[in-house]
């Protein structure tokens, strides 16, 4: 049990101006595992006050001491890594050896990223008669989900940290644990007060008072559509920079000349992902119709070699859902797939065999599923795969790009060329060619309604700097 009675703000553990305290539910036992104060928007007054009296003299450190401060961070969250990982794998459910891959790993090798970029970064150079100087934004205000809730955290405040912004970070109240762990590793490494500062709590109180606030110079969201234009809403009344990381209904192309074999068991394997709760995950397989019932036997293959069970077992393949809330809406959208009269393959919205305990769903696919059903145009943020055939590439492409998204996408071909050609044609932030690895030095982010904005990489570091130009 971790109980975090404070926040965390201009340097110290403070009390929350509210008395609320926020259960946090073990996803795999549905036990109570730790508690958050439920901050309130006097909070995030003083949150913002403590960084935006902090922001002068931390925008006036240089790129090698940030980067110091960043190598530091990067080693206490090495030195807590297991804790990490198995605090995270009990919040949303991943499965422990993934967890200690990616939830913990990513968020070192971010930091450890962006402290070598701020380093080589070229904060300034001369355009004709003008200095063109990249300064910092100012005070950031970061919201973020409980899908990835460190990695997620890490890809917004080490870029705004490695560019001479203040932070004021609200964590997903459903997995914030992993935030107060980050919040005791920067008190431990020194960073001045004030410079990064923690208020837990709801969207509706703390992150939309962050949002509108007027003294919050960018907003930083990654979550839901919906919630997206509410901030963009609040944001737009002082007219603050904001940067949206959305949802996403990924289209996995499978061209006639790919291995199929190949194509699809790593598409389920994506879609699958964190229990399916992934933002770009490949939810959509399109495959080409003379290869349709070929994709599909080999899809439900791949589909029921997902175990669920124990995330903290290591035969484990597929863990809970994060939430009741979430494992019910998954399941109302498998039953809605059954009424359009999609072809239930394997999974369903029953629970899985023997696990009466935990917020488990069956691995589910989906065939003969048209790409205006529900199932195939609203993101369902679990493990649920809609098989769709399509005529010829020209369809293919038509159906990809057939959605309000645009955040991930793959496409498979024995020619890379050829494969390299479809994906430009694809609207959508990234395309994974051939089962390409994920980049983390990769700019991250989406088209229409994914979003905008970028992170990661020297993109995302861009993003919380400001341009100024001197006519020399």
């Amino acid at each position: 049990m971790k109980v975090c009675d404070k926040i965390y703000i201009n340097g110290a553990w403070v009390p929350s101006a509210g008395r609320g305290m926020i259960g946090v539910i073990n996803a795999a036992t549905e036990e109570v595992m730790g508690s958050a104060p439920d901050g309130t928007a006097a909070d995030v007054d003083a949150a913002v006050a403590a960084a935006k009296a902090a922001f002068p003299a931390w925008s006036q450190t240089t790129p090698a001491e940030r980067a110091a401060v960043l190598e530091r961070l990067a080693e206490g969250l090495s030195e807590r890594s297991d804790e990490i990982a198995r605090t995270i794998t009990a919040e949303v459910g991943m499965p422990l050896k993934l967890s200690r891959a990616i939830q913990a790993g990513l968020p070192v090798a971010t930091v450890k990223n962006f402290a070598t970029l701020v380093r080589e970064f070229r904060f300034e150079e001369q355009v004709g008669n003008s200095l063109v100087v990249r300064e910092p934004v100012g005070v950031v205000g970061c919201i973020t989900p409980w899908n990835y809730p460190l990695h997620q955290v890490m890809g917004k405040v080490a870029p705004a940290l490695a560019a001479g912004c203040t932070v004021v970070l609200k964590p997903s109240e459903v997995a914030p644990l992993s935030a107060f762990i980050l919040a005791e590793i920067i008190h431990g490494i020194g960073l001045p007060p004030g410079v990064f500062n923690l208020v837990s709590g709801t969207g509706p109180v703390v992150g939309e008072a962050i949002a509108a606030h007027p003294d919050v110079d960018m907003v930083s969201f990654t979550g839901s559509t919906r919630a997206g234009r509410r901030v963009s809403e609040l944001a737009a009344r002082t007219v603050k920079r904001v940067a949206l990381e959305l949802g996403g209904k990924s289209a996995n192309v499978i061209l006639p000349d790919a291995d199929l074999q190949k194509a699809v068991t790593a598409g389920v394997s994506d879609c699958y992902l964190n229990s399916g709760q992934t933002c770009s995950a490949l939810t959509r397989m399109l495959v080409p119709r003379a290869r349709y019932e070929e994709a599909v036997t080999t899809a439900k293959a791949a589909a029921e070699r997902f175990t669920a069970g124990d995330p903290t077992s290591e035969s484990t393949k597929l863990g809970p859902l994060v939430s009741a809330t979430q494992r019910e809406r998954v399941r109302s959208y498998i039953r809605k797939g059954i009424e359009e009269g999609a072809r239930l393959v394997t999974g369903g919205p029953e629970p899985p065999e023997g696990l009466t305990k935990g917020f488990f769903v069956r691995p589910t696919v989906f065939a003969d599923v048209r790409n205006e059903m529900v199932i195939a145009q609203e993101e369902i943020f679990g493990p649920v795969l809609s098989i769709i055939p399509y005529e010829d590439e020209e369809d293919a492409v038509r159906l990809a790009n057939d959605t309000i998204y645009g955040l991930g996408g793959a496409v498979w071909s024995s020619d890379a060329a050829h494969a390299k050609a479809v994906a430009r044609r694809l609207r959508t932030g990234q395309v994974a060619i051939n089962g390409g690895r994920y980049n983390p030095l990769a700019p991250f982010g989406g088209y229409k309604q994914s979003g905008h904005g970028r992170e990661f990489g020297k993109f995302g570091l861009e993003e919380y700097l400001q341009v100024k130009s001197m006519q020399l």
